[in-house]
């Protein structure tokens, strides 16, 4: 059990009371220093803070003077993440490692190129010597990003040049973390569940001909099966989690952090800090545990006056979690659409069939179509609200018996793709740290000896 001071204390309520009536800032201040608070505008525009190459997204054209918003549209190194999905899809293959490689280097691989990045990533689905023992089974944790925060940092001490930022040298580590995450994460889920929950411990060793989405089903099961189907929608979802633009919580963790000059273990380990956040990387877990209160407290799941009162308690703060949001709903950039939604939904629908969970996936699909209209019709928007890709990649997770710990770290596990193509780009092109500024609004007041103080 936890025992490093885990009570809150009367004295530090007190402490935390102090330290909250002086650190209040006037809200309408903000206005008047024209800061644009989560740098985004009104409109909830980023503020441009750089310059990439990597992938962007489009959710409103030029008409006129006007902007308008229009269907979501993700591009992965200037290529349309449809087509890209699609191209794999069609040919019946695994799209991850083919996606990593466009990311990390900029361009589609050949047959021959493609061959040899799985197997240089293969090679590298390894841990130190006793890594598993020392590591990841001491002092186990009941949060799988901390687990797997720590790992990363420990790593740096089994590199035998942690601190070289050479390009060679930090690609070097970026492709050992891309192939050892699933590892980590599956493998400190384990440790988890045996030591924290007396459950059976199993260490399943990765095979080099499997994919990454394989791997982690093999590892992860008892019995290490798992359906083509199963591994094909996993790789899919980890495709559609890999990137999202610079501007993204985690990945400008990653710009800022890599622009001190630190070592790749560091900016990694602020990333995953970052994307453990709930309104991050955690969201999806939010959306599984929403539909799981509105399963019980909706008797027929097929009436949608019912649904639909229990989506306007959502927003009247009377059901949940009582934080009046409807998860999975709505993006910070996309208004009509979200392209990563749109693609997966598709293969959802497959899936529910093949596990027998059609009608969880009809509940699902009727909440995509009624949750705008109601927060439309309840909330004064700038912008429209559609389902986003954490929606369903809970659903999703659920359906391939992934545990709910393991949701962000899937998340984690293909987003280092993107961190590390944005630290290798922020290295090539960037020569300064990254200091934005912030008003100080405190006047300056007298000190006053310590006698004097009431």
């Amino acid at each position: 059990m936890p025992s490093f001071k885990t009570k809150v204390t009367p004295e530090l309520e007190k402490l935390t009371n102090i330290c909250e009536a002086h650190s209040q800032i006037d809200p309408g201040l903000y206005g008047t220093y024209d800061v644009k608070r989560g740098l985004r505008d009104l409109n909830g525009k980023g503020v441009l803070a750089g310059l990439t190459q990597i992938s962007s997204i489009i959710s409103s054209r030029t008409e006129g003077e006007k902007t308008v918003p229009c269907e979501g549209e993700l591009y992965y190194r200037g290529i349309d993440i449809r087509a890209l999905t699609r191209g794999f899809l069609s040919e019946d293959r695994m799209g991850f490692e083919e996606t990593a490689y466009l990311l990390l280097f900029g361009v589609l691989p050949t047959g021959e190129q493609l061959q040899k990045f799985k197997e240089i990533l293969a090679a590298q689905r390894s841990l130190p010597r006793n890594f598993v023992r020392d590591v990841i089974m001491k002092a186990p944790s009941r949060d799988m990003m901390n687990t797997l925060s720590r790992s990363v940092l420990t790593l740096y001490s089994y590199d035998s040049d942690p601190d070289n930022i050479e390009l060679p040298n930090v690609l070097r580590q970026c492709i050992n973390l891309i192939s050892v995450f699933p590892m980590l994460s599956v493998y400190g889920y384990h440790a988890h569940q045996h030591y924290n929950r007396n459950k059976s411990l199993y260490i399943h060793r990765p095979r080099k001909e499997l994919s990454t989405a394989e791997n982690i089903l093999r590892m992860l099961r008892p019995d290490k099966k798992y359906t083509p189907l199963e591994a094909k929608i996993l790789d899919l979802a980890l495709v559609l989690h890999m990137e999202h633009g610079g501007g993204n919580n985690s990945t400008f963790t990653t710009h800022v952090v890599s622009s001190s000059g630190t070592d790749t273990y560091s900016a990694v380990a602020a990333a995953l800090g970052s994307l453990k956040g709930p309104k991050h990387g955690g969201a999806n877990i939010k959306v599984v545990s929403m539909f799981d209160d509105m399963k019980r407290e909706v008797r027929d799941w097929k009436d949608e006056e019912a649904v639909e009162r229990y989506l306007l308690r959502l927003l009247h703060k009377e059901a949940f979690d009582r934080r009046g949001l409807i998860y999975g709903m709505g993006h910070a950039v996309y208004s009509i659409s979200d392209p990563r939604a749109q693609i997966f939904k598709a293969f959802v629908e497959q899936l529910a069939r093949e596990k027998g969970r059609g009608k969880d996936y009809a509940l699902y699909a009727m909440v995509e179509r009624l949750a705008p209209q109601v927060i439309g019709r309840e909330r004064h928007i700038y912008k429209g609200v559609s389902a986003n890709v954490d929606f369903y990649s809970g659903f999703v997770y659920s359906m391939l018996d992934l545990p709910p710990e393991l949701f962000t770290p899937m998340f984690a596990i293909a987003r280092i793709v993107g961190w590390s193509a944005h630290r290798l780009e922020e290295l090539i092109n960037a020569d300064k740290i990254i200091r934005p500024s912030y008003q100080n609004v405190m006047p300056t007041v007298e000190y006053l000896p310590l006698a004097q103080r009431g």
